[in-house]
């Protein structure tokens, strides 16, 4: 009876998770991290309408945070790459989660997350010199579930990795396509 009743508990699952979880993992990322990135993204905008092509200082102190102390802060002084890294970055910022957020092309926007975010811990470990500071990389198995870098980011992560296995789920526009796509007649060959 128990074991029935588990069996069909489970069977139900194995068919639900595939889409539930997804779409569940879309909307906690919509709830937790995406203002997170968008604010963080509007702070590396210059002025006017091209703002993002003309990146704030902060965003070159934000990212690369050691060459902007090598040339006193003067953005001027640093070269196309610099720039190229930083309005890549931003425009990262925005796109890649709105992409998770409507479930568009998702594997491929939660996995660009997955490599923003190693960059982004990257240099707040060595760049921001967060690695000098106990609790900012943290230690897992240590019974502390706060740390920075490896706890917060772990997280964040694993559910970035649901998505790249599982796609968008339920009420994605890669769904829609996909559907869109499929419902289309097949053209026969003349």
């Amino acid at each position: 009876m128990i074991l029935s009743t588990y069996d069909r508990f489970a069977t139900t699952l194995d068919r639900v998770a595939p889409n539930f979880l997804p779409l569940l993992a879309r909307l906690t990322f919509a709830g937790v991290l995406m203002a997170y990135f968008w604010k963080s993204a509007l702070t590396k905008v210059g002025d006017g309408i091209f703002g993002i092509f003309t990146p704030s200082l902060g965003a070159y102190a934000q990212i690369f945070p050691k060459a902007m102390e090598a040339v006193g802060y003067d953005a001027s002084q640093l070269g196309l790459f610099h720039w190229a890294v930083v309005v890549a970055g931003t425009l990262a910022e925005f796109i890649l989660p709105l992409l998770i957020v409507l479930g568009l092309f998702t594997r491929l926007a939660a996995l660009g997350m997955i490599g923003f975010i190693a960059v982004q811990s990257l240099t707040d470990l060595f760049g921001h010199g967060g690695i000098a500071h106990d609790g900012t990389l943290g230690a897992w198995f240590d019974g502390a579930p706060d740390a920075l870098i490896l706890d917060q980011r772990g997280f964040w992560v694993l559910g970035l990795l649901v998505l790249v296995g599982l796609g968008g789920g339920w009420l994605s526009a890669d769904r829609l396509l996909r559907n869109g796509l499929s419902a289309r007649p097949v053209s026969q060959p003349q």
